[in-house]
């Protein structure tokens, strides 16, 4: 079978094998992406991105993030720092367009190496999110256990945000699939428990829809900083603390949201498309 090159990279520990599909290869569906994301019998990763040819013409390319589970996400911002550090390394530019399902957004490197992503504006009427009736999403009426009045969020996924006393004593690995698929959530969501760590600094684990607790979240981090910023127990600049490391949030005045934190290429290689199955 024909060998497939493929990228490991990682975005504080939130890991995805990256295709690049651009000039044509082998086409990924849900059975394909998990086969790759299984740690056992694949590469292993919490996301699959399959970087396309762009649609609109003021983008540098089209990217695609497919779950573990093979559900496909509509935004996912620790893989976005990872694709535009590749194509700034590309161009030599270090501000990129990159089409996604979510929208247009726009990435730039810094000097440091880090990378700032405009994750657009976060939506907060509950028919943005969606939730499955009109709710109050400062306060949503869901509660599991210790958890409870979540704050609702889309940041190019549907999130809701517990705050709590301590992040860390959260038992999410029974609490985390059954929230995700709570009836108030039709499209399923991304939960987040979230504790204040220090002046405008916010400690969060999050439990991602067809992925589980990953090290990461850039899209929950973002999603936990606006509802913080709402409940008023922060301002609009924030640092938010995950398993990985360290993410720089900023809710800016025009509603954006700004996300800077670092990506690393952990290796390169090829795998048989025959790993792929029926794909």
């Amino acid at each position: 079978m024909a060998p497939v090159p493929f990228r490991k990279m990682h975005g504080l520990g939130n890991d995805f094998v990256v295709l690049d599909r651009r000039r044509g290869g082998i086409a990924i569906d849900a059975a394909g992406a998990s086969a790759l994301a299984d740690r056992h019998r694949g590469i292993g990763c919490d996301q699959v991105i399959v970087i396309e040819a762009p649609r609109d013409r003021a983008a540098s390319a089209y990217i695609r993030f497919l779950n573990s589970d093979g559900s496909e996400a509509g935004a996912c911002g620790n893989g976005t720092r990872c694709v535009a550090t590749l194509l700034a390394a590309e161009t030599g530019e270090r501000r990129t367009r990159i089409e996604t399902a979510a929208g247009l957004l726009v990435a730039e490197t810094r000097a440091d190496g880090r990378v700032a992503v405009d994750m657009g504006p976060a939506r907060t009427a509950w028919d943005e999110i969606p939730l499955a009736r009109a709710v109050d999403t400062l306060h949503a009426p869901l509660a599991l256990g210790p958890l409870a009045d979540p704050v609702c969020t889309n940041m190019g996924n549907p999130h809701a945000t517990f705050f709590v006393a301590d992040a860390e004593a959260v038992d999410f690995a029974g609490l985390g699939p059954v929230l995700e698929r709570d009836k108030l959530f039709p499209e399923r969501a991304n939960i987040g428990v979230a504790s204040l760590a220090g002046a405008d600094t916010i400690r969060l684990r999050v439990w991602e829809r067809g992925a589980g607790l990953t090290l990461a979240c850039g899209s929950g981090a973002c999603a936990a900083a606006v509802a913080a910023a709402r409940r008023g127990l922060t301002g609009r600049d924030v640092t938010v603390i995950v398993d990985g490391g360290r993410l720089g949030i900023e809710w800016r005045e025009d509603g954006h949201v700004v996300m800077t934190g670092p990506s690393a290429l952990s290796f390169e290689g090829t795998f048989d498309s025959a790993l792929l199955g029926g794909s």
